[in-house]
């Protein structure tokens, strides 16, 4: 099914890459819809706090509550948000909070640690 709502880009300021997200749609659904990677993925409903992110330009839109448990309100102020709590409200940049979940951009490969060989 095709979706017909209005969508904004999505820039993750870490690699300069961008994902169309859906105005009423979280950051985090908008990134998992297209198949993309970036921002990390957790529970996807806002107890985990693995998708923090601070927005660096735009505004967002709450779509549920966001624990303190992992933004204080002194974050908020700062831009910090969970990824799975809001959605864009127009064209936005953030910075990934956390650590990178493999990253879209593909420059990242060759920066990437090998794994580990086991003996």
């Amino acid at each position: 099914m095709f979706d017909f709502r209005p969508k904004v880009q999505v820039t993750i300021d870490q690699t300069g890459e961008s994902y169309a997200c859906a105005i009423g749609e979280s950051l985090l659904q908008g990134m998992i819809r297209l198949g993309r990677k970036g921002i990390p993925v957790g529970c996807v409903n806002g107890g985990c706090g693995v998708c923090k992110v601070k927005i660096l330009e735009g505004s967002t839109e709450t779509l549920g509550p966001v624990s303190r448990a992992h933004v204080s309100a002194e974050e908020e102020r700062q831009g910090y948000t969970l990824a799975c709590r809001v959605g864009p409200s127009c064209q936005l940049r953030l910075e990934v909070a956390g650590k990178m979940s493999k990253p879209f951009f593909k420059g990242f490969d060759a920066q990437a640690t090998p794994p580990a060989t086991i003996k």
